[in-house]
């Protein structure tokens, strides 16, 4: 997602994950493109839209200085498992306006496709609901009810919840960039891919130094997370995308839990990721749920 932010105890290393997030690069980002097949078969030519989720920040072998995009991003895992011929333009910091506008030296992520496209996975609407900001307030906000859940409050204070507000501000977005990619290659099969489980699902949370956030709060995180996912599985519906579900698969090795079981990655990182993030264990993981739902029999327009 767009911005990272520094947490009590880990400062310094979110704080240089951050500044690798939101830096532009003095040389333009290039899209990552796999090799054509040389037996005369046709291959389904591939292009990955998105954000950090997809591009996978810090994940070795990271092959784009300006996208913080890795070799073994979920995108990139898909095309060997298919032997498709990927165009990857995923982006860190990606929202939906930088589909069809240039995000700092990057191109617009709507340049790479063709009327000859096959395939299209697309992760966007995170950054559009600041959600790393909002992670960040709440970070801020525990000290003031560490058992309570002060950022649920925070969020909640003028009598709305001002996340909601913003995700159903996002989902005609999310619609636009799905008209988008259908009208720019209106032969490919559109995939949105949701966002995996960042947080407990049960609820119950782990408040530490590298994880800070107040005890009540890590449920209502989860609760946003979950309405995000659900309105990218709406928009897939009612715009010929099919949604692919990656939270479900990652149930279980949220940024609770111990290292050696854990797929996305705390405020301060143990493994090679972005703070909040799915390390290269969490991006396989994302890319096994986008192979099956490619290999399910049906697929609707």
């Amino acid at each position: 997602m767009r911005r990272l932010f520094p947490a009590p105890g880990a400062t310094r290393v979110v704080a240089v994950a951050a500044a690798l997030i939101t830096a532009g690069a003095v040389a333009a980002a290039a899209p990552a493109e796999a090799t054509t097949a040389t037996d005369g078969r046709h291959r389904v030519d591939y292009v990955a839209l998105g954000d950090s989720y997809a591009s996978a920040p810090l994940v070795p072998d990271q092959v784009d200085p300006t996208c913080l995009r890795s070799s073994h991003n979920y995108p990139s895992l898909v095309a060997g498992w298919t032997a498709a011929t990927l165009t990857d333009v995923s982006c860190s910091g990606a929202t939906t306006a930088d589909m069809t506008a240039a995000q700092g030296t990057a191109p617009a992520q709507f340049a790479a496709l063709r009327r000859g496209t096959d395939l299209v996975t697309v992760t966007i609407g995170g950054n559009d609901i600041g959600f790393s900001t909002v992670l960040g307030t709440c970070a801020r906000v525990t000290a003031t009810d560490p058992a309570g859940a002060p950022c649920r409050a925070h969020f909640t204070s003028t009598g709305s919840d001002t996340v909601t507000d913003s995700i159903a501000r996002t989902a005609p977005k999310v619609a636009q960039v799905l008209r988008g990619i259908h009208h720019r290659a209106p032969h490919a099969r559109v995939v949105v891919v949701g966002y995996p489980d960042l947080f407990p699902d049960d609820g119950v949370g782990c408040t530490s130094a590298k994880v800070p956030l107040a005890a009540g709060d890590f449920s209502y995180l989860r609760d946003k997370e979950k309405e995000l996912n659900a309105m990218l599985a709406r928009q897939a519906r009612r715009n010929g995308a099919r949604y692919v579900d990656t939270y479900a698969p990652t149930v279980g090795h949220d940024l609770c839990r111990p290292v050696a079981n854990r797929w996305i990655e705390t405020f301060a990182p143990d493994s090679p990721a972005a703070p909040v993030h799915p390390n290269a264990a969490g991006e396989s993981a994302m890319a096994g749920a986008v192979e099956r739902g490619l290999s399910r029999p049906t697929w609707h327009r």
